[in-house]
């Protein structure tokens, strides 16, 4: 309950509380005097509070419509300022491009977003035209090993991330930093170096496509995943000149590969 309003689980709201961690929070996303953060899900605002200390612009989306006339209140005179745009409006729904067409500069996305949409948030930043230059998300610590691959395995969703940017663990956050208390532990992950690795639309689309039959049956060897999107014989000369084996799986190819897969 945050005041009079309880958390929403249809939302996926869990407020991070503990001063320590949000602070940590801000001081990975390195930002100077004027620089825009775009903050999904602010709750009450107690990371929104932090990045303004830190002299950031603040663009703030909150898709909860109780929480707008609280957030409105506690940020009146930075609202007043111009330092805080509090937008009322669902992420997933918004044209990325558009809401940061009128941004100066670079900007960074900062946030402890609710975690059913992090694949989906993810994705829409990287791929947008106007990528941010970093992103420093609180997500669930199992979604922050599997983007890292920290036992070395591949997955859709490391490949998804690794062909746009640099993922690093800045910290592990326990579920006790939260109210109400979720189910699960947490990290921050930050994402930096981003950039297009691709020559076009198509070459990008083609990456997706076979990244995703690759995984379609993992304990199936790729070169027969991969039969669903280029014929056997043209997949066995590829693998030969790429150095890759016929009985590789998915999960063992990292993005170097996968790129030069999709590129050739």
């Amino acid at each position: 309950m945050i005041g009079r309003l309880f958390a929403k689980k249809s939302l996926g709201q869990n407020f991070l509380i503990t001063p320590r961690v949000v602070e940590a929070i801000a001081l990975a996303g390195d930002l100077h005097e004027g620089e825009t953060a775009i903050e999904i899900g602010p709750g009450k605002g107690v990371l929104t509070r932090a990045l303004l200390e830190k002299g950031a612009r603040v663009k703030a989306i909150e898709k909860d419509d109780r929480l707008i006339p609280v957030l409105s209140e506690e940020f009146k005179k930075e609202i007043a300022d111009g330092r805080l745009d509090l937008i009322h409006g669902d992420i997933l729904e918004m044209d990325i491009d558009a809401s940061v067409a009128a941004i100066e500069g670079t900007y960074k996305v900062i946030a402890n977003i609710p975690y059913y949409i992090t694949g989906a948030l993810v994705r829409r930043f990287l791929s947008t035209d106007n990528k941010p230059s970093l992103m420093v998300l609180m997500v669930q610590k199992e979604v922050a090993n599997r983007i890292i691959a920290r036992d070395g395995k591949e997955s859709i969703l490391s490949l998804s991330v690794k062909a746009y940017a640099a993922p690093e663990l800045v910290m592990n956050v326990s579920r006790g930093n939260f109210f109400p208390i979720p189910n699960v532990d947490s990290a921050v992950i930050k994402l930096s170096n981003i950039k297009n690795p691709f020559a076009d639309s198509a070459q990008e689309e083609r990456f997706f496509e076979m990244i995703k039959a690759g995984f379609a049956q993992k304990r199936k060897k790729l070169i027969s995943n991969l039969g669903s999107v280029m014929p056997r014989a043209e997949l066995e000369k590829r693998f030969a000149d790429l150095g890759i084996g016929e009985n590789a799986r998915a999960e063992d190819i990292g993005l170097d590969l996968w790129l030069k897969l999709a590129r050739a």
